[in-house]
C-alpha cells in the first residue's frame, strides 16, 4: 500500500485484513505471533511512508470486528466479547489513550465494557481526516473524539 500511495494513485482509503484472530483454543501462542506480525507490518508501513515523505498524508486505523472475553475458556482460548481496542497511527495522531482503561472486574455478563463508542472514532476520521459529513454514513450525529492533531 505504501508503494501504491507513493505512485500517486488518487485512492483515499485502502483496506487490508489479517485472519486468524478468532482463537477459541490455544490462544496464547497464536495471538503472540499474530500481534507480532501486525506490529512488524505497521512499523514497516510507517517507515516506508516516512522514507517517501508521505507520513503526513496517511492515517492508519487498526481494529477488530469483535472483542474477546476476559476469562479463558476450557480450551485455553477466549470467546467473543463486547469491547475491543482500536488503534490509530500516523503523524497526525495525538499519542495516548482515548477513554479509560477497561475494568477487568466490572464486567457485563463476563464481557469487558466498552468506554468509547466506535462511531465517535469514525466521526473523527470522516470529519477531521477525510473532510466529509459523518451523519449520513453513521446514521446519526456522534461527537468526534479528540484523537488527531489536525482539525
Amino acid at each position: 500500500i505504501a508503494r501504491l500511495i507513493a505512485s500517486g494513485l488518487s485512492t483515499r482509503v485502502y483496506y487490508v485484513e489479517l485472519d486468524g484472530f478468532d482463537t477459541h483454543a490455544q490462544q496464547k501462542e497464536a495471538h503472540a505471533g499474530l500481534l507480532r506480525q501486525v506490529g512488524d507490518a505497521v512499523s514497516a508501513f510507517l517507515t516506508d511512508l516516512q522514507a517517501h515523505g508521505l507520513g503526513d498524508r496517511v492515517l492508519l486505523t487498526a481494529f477488530s470486528e469483535f472483542g474477546r472475553r476476559r476469562a479463558e475458556n476450557a480450551s485455553e482460548g477466549t470467546d467473543h466479547g463486547a469491547a475491543a481496542p482500536l488503534f490509530l497511527a500516523g503523524s497526525a495522531v495525538r499519542g495516548g489513550l482515548i477513554g479509560q482503561h477497561p475494568s477487568l472486574t466490572d464486567l457485563d455478563e463476563g464481557d469487558v465494557q466498552y468506554h468509547t463508542d466506535f462511531r465517535r472514532v469514525y466521526a473523527a476520521l470522516l470529519e477531521r481526516w477525510l473532510d466529509c459529513d459523518s451523519e449520513p454514513i453513521l446514521g446519526g450525529r456522534y461527537a468526534p473524539i479528540e484523537a488527531l492533531r489536525t482539525a
